[in-house]
């Protein structure tokens, strides 16, 4: 058996405690989630268990107790073997759980909101272009550049410098700074954008507006998904924010962001290209840290 008193204390708890995914929104074991094996820290639970904890004079809270075997919990004498946490659950711990864990209860709403969605939205059909909520934002600016195709050359040539400053930039970390980090990861992210974007090759929307001062310079052809652009920006401002130069990274994600509704604008990326670019970014640059980690430890051993 393994024991934990909920408050001030140290919790020497093993991971089997900490399976159960809904075990972590439960109100009393909510904390003992996110303390670690040797850190005493402030817990919050929820009214019943604080109730509880008062009414036998613990000033601590309640004591949990954890078996290995059954994987069973039990508060004050409570026992509850077999059944999932959330079975127990009562109005108190409902409330508990959308005051304290808003986040989740969030994405739970969204959850059942698109199934809604999903189940009801008429499917676009093969005769009609994508539909596509980020050209229906832009739909002002579309018009514009399309009216304008000197603007539409001004503002290719500046994303085409500040392309150029993000290569610059990551390749510079490495040649000039030895911290490989940001560029093994733009390799890693635009090797898989390769293989992701010959995989499925997106038809390129009918509104399209080129510059031959776009990067690739020329009206040439390029992979839809994902978008490099986007992606790279974000490899750069995660490297930025790592060496504390928050200001440079604060430009790069404006310019970032400029640089994303400019694409829409010309339709030379749809949203999900530019979303998931994000997501790349992100995914690629923690890639690559794991692989030096791992190269470190190689090394060491």
């Amino acid at each position: 058996m393994i024991t934990a008193q909920v408050g001030l204390i140290h919790y020497p708890l093993s991971l089997s405690a900490f399976i159960s995914p809904l075990y972590f929104l439960r109100s009393p074991l909510a904390a003992m989630a996110a303390a670690e094996s040797t850190v005493a820290t402030k817990i919050l639970i929820s009214p019943r268990y604080k109730r509880s904890g008062r009414a036998n004079g613990k000033g601590h809270g309640v004591k949990v107790t954890a078996s290995k075997k059954t994987g069973g919990h039990h508060a004050d004498g409570d026992i509850s073997r077999g059944k999932a946490s959330f079975m127990k659950w009562t109005l108190d711990d409902v409330v508990y759980v959308a005051k304290y864990h808003r986040i989740p209860c969030f994405f739970a709403a969204g959850l059942l909101f698109f199934i809604y969605v999903e189940y009801t939205l008429r499917m676009v059909p093969d005769s009609s272009p994508p539909y596509d909520l980020g050209f229906v934002v832009t739909r002002s600016f579309h018009r514009a550049l399309a009216s304008w195709p000197e603007l539409n050359s001004i503002l290719a040539a500046l994303n085409t410098v500040f392309v150029g400053m993000q290569s610059v930039y990551i390749i510079g970390t490495w040649l000039v700074e030895g911290r490989p980090r940001a560029t093994i990861s733009a390799l890693f992210m635009f090797t898989c954008r390769g293989i992701l974007g010959y995989s499925t090759q997106l038809p390129l929307p009918q509104e399209f507006v080129g510059s031959g001062m776009d990067f690739p310079v020329g009206n040439v052809s390029f992979f839809l998904f994902f978008s490099g652009h986007v992606a790279g920006s974000v490899i750069a401002s995660l490297d930025m924010r790592r060496m504390q130069r928050w200001q440079l990274a604060w430009l790069f994600d404006t310019l970032n962001v400029l640089q994303a509704m400019r694409l829409l604008g010309t339709r030379g990326h749809y949203t999900i290209d530019l979303v998931v670019g994000i997501g790349a970014g992100i995914l690629f640059d923690s890639l690559a840290g794991k692989y030096i980690e791992s190269r470190k430890k190689t090394a060491l051993a």
